[in-house]
């Protein structure tokens, strides 16, 4: 079956997604034959753990009739993951209600336990009174956003890590009907209601086996702009598949039917047969190229501007590691800033055996930050572009994306220098570093940690080393991978070792620190745990409050199931 998801996506399925699957879902046909005893069986295998028992707990979390109904009057702040279509991930205080001066009043108000799950790397959005926020197995929830009742849920086909879109709507008209929009791990693209969580429509964008679904996609003038990955990368580690055919790129839709209006790949070669690997399986190229990071909008130049990943197979070609400036009406390629040229790897290249890793072993240099678009103080519009080489690059978006200035803040590697997420405050952009995962292809010291820089010139303000409190804790690591979020006086990042800090915008002093990785007792009254912040999910705010997964559980990072809701207190 073309169509259906490579086994190394249902692999990351929980076991009660893959049973619903059979029981419900997609694999209904497929499975028919089964016993509900022996469908247990199979996603518990495809898994490699046990299903257990899920207590019923969300019944008992329900909202109150009446109490919590969706509110017309407040529609959402914020123009998507990254807070506005530039993707410079900052709040007003009007927005926030919180700034550098009162953070340190925050304390934990509630904590909720997603079920069935040891990641939690969707990024929330707030509207209607509701926090929107999906889940490792699937579900989309409802929460009320002060008290963290559940108004409903929605089950998809597979993890929901990406953020959850909301849809405007003028305060007040209750004729309104938003919707929300988000992708899954199996490569399905959502709209639902947002006021009752119901499907309005439904789309898998590309064909391919391994398509997924990893940054939110942008909701601008009716459009829904859907960037394009794969796990293809991890399926190449078996020595039998032929590497390999996906070829990332970014799909246009319209948000109010769901009918793709164009998709535009980011290798317009297509693949073809290069040679065979040492066993006789095909090479395929060229290919990868991924988007996995978030989509810029420049509403001045009609402009969408992507970074994308390493390619799969070699040979390498001129479109990876780069970020491409796409027009956004029609999806045609306008220019692009290739950072690094002839970088071609796999999960192969990890391997004991290393069969389908390309000759040209990485160094796996993606560009998994979103572009942000900023302008100087002197009025000049400028591109900010964070590699995982530990590179900043500045771009001109009038001259092909030329080099404007370039700064090296990190060693870089496969989970190195700058990962998720950056956020720009007027001329100040905040730079997290990585720096996981070294080894001989990544020589140079670590450099964990916030940096300030001046957008103009690059000069750095300031640089604030990672705090190591991980004291030989199994997948603790004092990194920031995770992406980061600026509000007035302050920059919030959390951390891989589970910390989520405050910066103050001046100095780089840690004005406010909260440890996530331990247990909580939640809402239903049984206890979660945090563990890593890492993924593209960075903490939001509304009115006096904050919001913040922890859970990372994977690439060796340490898992955890829990939202935590905190509150500006008086001590």
């Amino acid at each position: 079956m073309s169509k259906a998801p490579h086994f190394t996506l249902i692999e990351q399925m929980t076991p009660r997604a893959i049973f619903a699957a059979q029981e419900t879902g997609l694999m209904q046909s497929q499975a028919k034959a089964y016993s509900s005893a022996q469908r247990q069986a199979v996603a518990e295998f495809i898994s490699g753990r046990p299903m257990g028992e899920e207590a019923n707990t969300l019944d008992a979390l329900a909202c109150a009739a009446g109490t919590s109904a969706f509110d017309y009057a407040a529609p959402p702040d914020v123009d998507g993951w990254g807070m506005n279509y530039r993707s410079q991930r900052y709040l007003p205080g009007s927005v926030t209600g919180i700034d550098g001066k009162n953070i340190s009043k925050l304390r934990l108000k509630w904590a909720f336990a997603y079920p069935d799950a040891i990641k939690a790397r969707s990024q929330p959005v707030i509207a209607g009174g509701a926090l929107f926020v999906g889940s490792h197995d699937g579900t989309v929830f409802s929460l009320d956003r002060e008290t963290g009742c559940i108004r409903w849920t929605f089950r998809a086909s597979g993890e929901v890590r990406t953020g959850i879109v909301a849809e405007k709507w003028q305060a007040g008209n209750e004729d309104a009907d938003p919707k929300l929009f988000f992708g899954d791990i199996l490569g399905n693209v959502y709209a639902i209601d947002a006021v009752t969580g119901g499907l309005v429509w439904r789309d898998r964008p590309d064909d391919h086996p391994s398509l997924t679904i990893t940054a939110a996609p942008v909701l601008h003038e009716g459009r829904l702009y859907v960037p394009l990955s794969a796990l293809e990368v991890t399926a190449a580690a078996n020595p039998e598949y032929a590497c390999c055919t996906f070829r990332g790129g970014v799909a246009a839709y319209d948000a109010a039917s769901g009918e793709k209006i164009w998709t535009t790949r980011t290798i317009v070669e297509e693949p073809k047969e290069v040679g065979k690997n040492n066993i006789g399986t095909p090479r395929i190229a060229p290919s990868g190229a991924p988007v996995w990071a978030g989509v810029t909008i420049d509403e001045k130049r009609r402009r969408l501007y992507v970074g994308t990943g390493e390619n799969y197979s070699s040979p390498a070609d001129g479109s990876s590691d780069a970020i491409i400036a796409f027009d956004m009406d029609g999806g045609k390629i306008i220019w692009i800033m290739q950072a690094t040229a002839g970088d071609a790897w796999n999960m192969a290249c990890e391997a004991e055996d290393r069969v389908n890793c390309p000759p040209e072993d990485g160094p796996d240099y993606d560009f998994g930050a979103a572009p942000i678009l900023a302008t100087t103080s002197e009025g000049k519009d400028i591109i900010l572009a964070g590699q995982k080489s530990g590179d900043l690059f500045a771009l001109d978006p009038d001259d092909g994306g030329r080099i404007l200035w370039q700064k090296k803040l990190g060693r870089g590697g496969i989970q190195g220098g700058i990962h998720f997420g950056m956020a720009a405050d007027g001329n100040i952009l905040y730079v997290p570093i990585s720096d996981f995962f070294g080894g001989p292809r990544w020589p140079g010291e670590a450099k964990p940690g916030m940096y300030a820089l001046n957008i103009t010139d690059g000069e750095v303000l300031w640089f604030s080393p990672a705090p190591d409190p991980c004291e030989g804790r199994q997948y603790c690591d004092p990194g920031y991978s995770a992406a980061v979020t600026a509000i007035p006086g302050a920059v919030l990042a959390g951390s891989m070792d589970g910390h989520l800090r405050a910066y103050d915008k001046d100095t780089g002093r840690i004005i406010w620190d909260f440890d996530t990785a331990r247990e909580f007792e939640t809402l239903s009254g049984e206890m979660a745990r945090g563990g890593s912040i890492g993924g593209a999910a960075g903490p939001v705010f509304k009115d006096g409050m904050m919001y913040i997964n922890s859970g990372y559980g994977v690439y060796f990072h340490m898992p955890g199931n829990v939202l935590l809701a905190f509150s500006i207190e008086d001590q």
